[in-house]
């Protein structure tokens, strides 16, 4: 399975590529798509769209999984992570790949064992699991490759729970 993890920001949008290769995961891209805060909000949306399109088109991964807005308590930042995250769902949906949803709580959860784990104990986990030579970096790389890790881990246990699903009904 090949899935794209997704940390969105209109300033920052953090994306990292995990591949599963027999039993081990593997990173295979990982940065940071960015935008000038001195551009206006539709141009700004306009060239992570494109990034985003670009990034898809390029990678074809299988799933794009994409951190959840569950909370925020600043509503200027909340909105903006609400659009690019909008932008990421449409292009993945456009694109044809699976779409997965994570709070950032089950995301640490899946990484670290706990949900409500730093951000340096994210870096850590994400660089152990991936056999990186150092810890992913900025936040929004580790961020974005723990979705995607995330995703690996949780995604035999949703398609148990579809199936299960399917049968009940």
């Amino acid at each position: 399975m090949f899935v794209l993890g997704i940390d969105p920001g209109l300033t920052r949008c953090g994306y990292g590529a995990v591949v599963r290769e027999r039993s081990a995961l593997r990173a295979v891209a990982a940065g940071v798509l960015a935008t000038s805060a001195a551009d206006g909000l539709p141009d700004r949306l306009a060239q992570l769209q494109g990034g985003l399109r670009g990034l898809i088109a390029d990678l074809a991964p299988a799933v794009v999984a994409v951190e959840r807005v569950f909370f925020q308590v600043n509503a200027r930042t909340a909105m903006s992570v609400g659009q690019a995250s909008g932008l990421a769902l449409a292009e993945a949906a456009a694109a044809g790949c699976g779409v997965a949803q994570y709070t950032a709580n089950e995301v640490k959860q899946a990484v670290t064992g706990f949900g409500g784990a730093p951000k340096e104990q994210v870096q850590r986990m994400v660089q152990a699991q991936l056999g990186l030579a150092r810890r992913p970096h900025p936040a929004d790389v580790a961020d974005a490759l723990a979705l995607a890790l995330c995703h690996h881990a949780m995604a035999p246990f949703r398609a148990t729970v579809a199936r299960a699903y399917r049968a009940a009904r």
